[in-house]
């Protein structure tokens, strides 16, 4: 690994985490940790340029389909590649065609790039993910061999312990909160061979357990606002981020400050 390498563009593809879900905006809209990302690779790299296809709810294949020609021919010095997760969260899920999808996109990806970056996603602490866990470490491995064959960086975010924090997982317990990204971007900065600005694998202080009667009152609210809405989705075959457009469709210049140089910004998302 080259260290403190000069990165001049930067391509973000993935679902909901790459998209910056639940790291909200005054305005409504999301930054997270790609946004984050990028607002430090832009200080040190005069003219650099960011992109983010990233959208809500995508599954692999529409990954493959919908972002990874379109990041491709961007020929980006650095590409982020986060997917899968939410074909292996579905009750019905066909492993080895995810597998297959994402092997498309980091053999297409991988010669377009300077750095290939992709990750064991994060998975937070509950019985609700205990569930899915063998399908998420077998996704992992399967991460971990592209990685291998086709010389790209891994960021093990699964495992770190901070990360299955409860306290870095938003209300709808499927987003990291704003501190959440802020680690995450801490991560791949570090995984490209820049100088470290802190330890994110440190783990929170200790908090006070909640009583009995808060925690039933937060398990209402999630299973009320967001649990039986994501059910919903799921037999109607509907997607949180079906008629959503990437917010950060086109490889625009960008500043140190987080915003585009011409001033241009996506439609809000919600």
């Amino acid at each position: 690994m080259e260290m403190n390498a000069s990165y001049t563009s930067f391509v973000a593809v993935g679902d909901s985490f790459t998209e910056g879900m639940s790291d909200l905006l005054p305005d409504g809209t999301y930054r997270g940790w790609a946004d984050l990302l990028a607002a430090r690779l832009a200080a040190r790299s005069p003219g650099f340029r960011y992109a983010n296809l990233a959208v809500r709810g995508k599954l692999i294949g529409q990954i493959v389909e919908e972002q990874v020609g379109l990041a491709a021919a961007m020929r980006a010095d650095v590409v982020t590649l986060v997917g899968g997760l939410n074909d292996a969260l579905r009750p019905r899920c066909d492993l080895d065609r995810v597998r297959d999808r994402l092997e498309e996109a980091v053999e297409r990806l991988a010669p377009s790039c300077r750095r290939l970056v992709l990750m064991r996603s994060p998975g937070r602490r509950g019985p609700v993910m205990e569930r899915f866990r063998p399908r998420m470490e077998a996704l992992f491995e399967h991460i971990d061999a592209l990685a291998a064959r086709h010389g790209a960086l891994v960021v093990d975010l699964y495992g770190a312990e901070a990360l299955g924090d409860q306290r870095m997982w938003d209300v709808d317990r499927l987003h990291l909160t704003a501190e959440g990204h802020r680690r995450v971007a801490e991560a791949v900065w570090q995984a490209l061979g820049l100088a470290a600005e802190d330890d994110w694998r440190s783990p929170l202080p200790p908090s006070v357990p909640l009583g009995w009667t808060a925690r039933r009152t937060a398990d209402l609210r999630f299973a009320r606002e967001h649990l039986g809405p994501w059910i919903g989705r799921r037999l109607t075959g509907r997607s949180s981020g079906d008629g959503l457009r990437p917010k950060r469709p086109e490889l625009l210049a960008w500043d140190a400050d987080g915003s585009p140089r011409d001033g241009r910004h996506a439609p809000g998302l919600s």
